[in-house]
């Protein structure tokens, strides 16, 4: 459905269908910015409108809603009682009455106290921007880590959204007889068993993150590298991951068609392995309850060697979702322009012809050597190859290859280095094994003295 503005006009046909389960309106409430003059200026601002609008709507559908109308509503000032103006609400009520719709998602977002207010104006439940990605959520989240973290994530939020709605409640009697005073309203009383939920659920995750911890200390004593992906919800990572690991992990269409974290082995073009996690998208204005509750999902890739920054570059607002992204990475303590560290993939080339294809080279090509960009077709495999040999120089780069002798009898030692270093080659002359093994440089300085290990010198 074409997303329309709704800007006062209010002589358009209507017909009102038959009450479908699930049937929603979406509000696009966005300030008007105000630039001057500039006709072109003001068309950017308007396509970017319908793009937040757009994606509204998708997340929308992500659960399944049917949408009987979106529109965009530019408002001037946010009002504190209803966030817009009291002629807007009349006219939305209007348009939700008949349309007949349950619900009316706002893409905002709203205070308690200006839920409730728009509840009661437009006769239908309302949802907000982050009460909808939260909704999205629940449903995605199929591992026990995942409904852990959203069920905290969803208590914070109702805890802010208690507000009285109840008279023949308003006191419950304490004490006993006459003795006692008043008790707790209904609100204490809810808020308290929520906190108390909070608390527990809080101690899980820290059980979860204390796993996590324990799997990642296995993996570095392996040792395998990790490379994570990140990336606007959509933009193709889940695709990725499954071109360059084969694996089958859900890939559609969707906003947060993924939710729970994968880690998969990755083969590098020279044996050498790493270990690629998908993590959940990202998206703007990113619920901040969302970013705390997944921060023990998200460890992966504050842990990360290397960081897969997916793009979809074909989308309009490709830029500003890029923003949104280093947004969040920010958020986790990560610098997005840490280029020995991130390195950004331009996905969904496939949707370009070759002409448009060679100008995006063109840009790729000009961009700084130490801020590369890999145009890849996670649908096609186009470029992959490319982005695996550049994966593994990051990694290589992180790490220092040593030559050593060691006598076939030391078991003990060539354990170690087994369990402490990518061993490259290995062959035995005259009882002493000859290896060559790359290292982290935290283990360089052990290798040297206990092997007499020699760094290689580059070729």
């Amino acid at each position: 459905m074409e997303p329309r503005n709704f800007d006062g006009d209010a002589d358009r046909p209507r017909s009102a269908g038959a009450k479908q389960t699930g049937r929603v309106l979406v509000i696009g409430p966005y300030l008007r910015v105000r630039g001057g003059a500039d006709a072109q200026s003001e068309t950017h601002i308007q396509r970017n409108a319908e793009a937040r609008l757009d994606e509204a709507a998708g997340l929308a559908r992500a659960i399944d809603l049917v949408i009987a109308d979106a529109i965009i509503t530019p408002i001037s000032q946010i009002r504190p009682a209803t966030y817009i103006g009291k002629g807007k609400v009349e006219e939305i009520a209007a348009l939700a009455k008949s349309l007949d719709v349950e619900l009316v998602v706002m893409d905002c977002a709203l205070a308690p106290i200006q839920q409730r207010n728009l509840e009661k104006e437009l006769h239908a439940k309302v949802l907000d921007r982050t009460g909808l990605i939260l909704e999205i959520f629940g449903r995605r989240a199929k591992t026990k880590e995942g409904s852990l973290q959203v069920e905290l994530a969803h208590l914070n939020y109702q805890r802010s959204r208690l507000v009285r709605s109840w008279t023949h409640l308003e006191r419950q009697r304490g004490g006993f007889g006459f003795m006692g005073g008043p008790g707790e309203t209904q609100i204490e009383a809810d808020r308290r068993l929520i906190q108390e939920r909070i608390s527990k659920l809080e101690g899980e995750l820290k059980k979860v993150q204390a796993t996590r911890r324990l799997h990642r200390a296995g993996r570095q004593r392996v040792p395998y590298r990790v490379v994570a992906l990140v990336g606007y919800t959509n933009a193709g990572k889940s695709t990725l991951f499954n071109r360059l690991t084969r694996a089958d992990v859900q890939a559609a269409d969707m906003l947060f068609a993924t939710l729970d974290p994968t880690l998969r082995a990755l083969n590098l073009p020279h044996g050498g392995k790493a270990m690629l996690s998908d993590t959940v998208g990202f998206i703007s204005n990113l619920p901040t309850q969302l970013v705390a509750a997944f921060r023990a999902t998200l460890e992966e890739v504050l842990e990360a060697d290397v960081i897969l920054h997916v793009r979809d570059i074909s989308h309009e607002d490709a830029e500003a979702q890029q923003s949104d992204v280093d947004a969040v990475l920010r958020q986790l303590g990560i610098n997005p322009d840490d280029s020995g560290r991130i390195i950004e993939v331009w996905n969904k080339i496939d949707r370009y012809d070759s002409e448009q294809r060679e100008e995006l080279l063109n840009i790729a090509a000009r961009r700084p050597e130490d801020h590369p960009a890999m145009l890849v077709s996670a649908v096609s495999g186009e470029g992959v190859d490319a982005l695996l040999a550049a994966i593994e120089q990051r990694l290589a780069a992180k790490r220092t290859t040593l030559d050593l002798s060691i006598d076939a009898a030391d078991g003990a030692g060539i354990s170690w280095l087994h369990r402490n270093a990518e061993v490259l080659a290995k062959e035995l002359h005259d009882g002493r094994f000859d290896m060559t093994v790359r290292v982290d440089e935290t283990k360089r300085d052990i290798v040297v003295s206990r092997f007499d290990a020699v760094p290689r010198l580059p070729a």
